[in-house]
């Protein structure tokens, strides 16, 4: 007879966490604008309760991907840098919630498309860049991201313990392991 052990943490307790997922278009090029809607959709999802709020996969803009163009490379920052990150930081704070950033990272000569996780004390928890980088028809990614090099990341945040994966990446087996 074969026993499994079981693991026990502080995030093992049975508890109801409210989740809230953002889904809006982002035609406009002005990132800023595109910031502060997602600002207004978070204090929003907060108000009525979210602890955990995932805006849309690089929501500073229109998906861009669907061609090659180099003028999107300008839009990339390191990612303590990002304007989403510096602006939604403080929020996470102040409304004391999590929220995963999706954004377009630069690292030194390498873009990625990455997601940082900020937990609800305002707490820059890390970065996971996409791992699984699709190529095709309406899906130019190869041109602009290198797949990633942090491997998969889990994060124990206030309101539990939260695993990530961008897109693609839900394809692939070894993202939910």
């Amino acid at each position: 007879m074969t026993s499994l052990a079981t693991h026990h943490s502080p995030l093992a307790t049975p508890r109801t966490v409210t989740v809230a997922a953002l889904q809006t278009s982002y035609a406009s090029e002005d990132i800023q604008a595109n910031i502060d809607k997602t600002v207004a959709l978070i204090r929003e999802a907060a108000a009525k309760g979210a602890q955990v709020i995932l805006p849309s996969e690089l929501f500073q803009g229109p998906y861009f991907c669907v061609s090659q163009e180099e003028k999107w490379f300008g839009t990339a920052y390191a990612w303590r840098e990002h304007p989403a990150v510096v602006q939604l930081q403080p929020l996470a704070r102040e409304l004391g919630v999590v929220i995963p950033v999706s954004i377009f990272e630069r690292e030194g000569p390498h873009y990625f498309n990455s997601l940082v996780m900020i937990d609800a004390d305002g707490t820059l928890m890390g970065v996971y860049r996409k791992s699984h980088i699709p190529d095709g028809p309406g899906y130019q990614e190869k041109y602009y991201f290198r797949p990633g090099d942090t491997g998969f990341k889990v994060w124990d945040t206030r309101f539990g313990r939260i695993g990530v994966g961008i897109c693609w990446d839900q394809w692939y087996p070894e993202t939910a392991r």
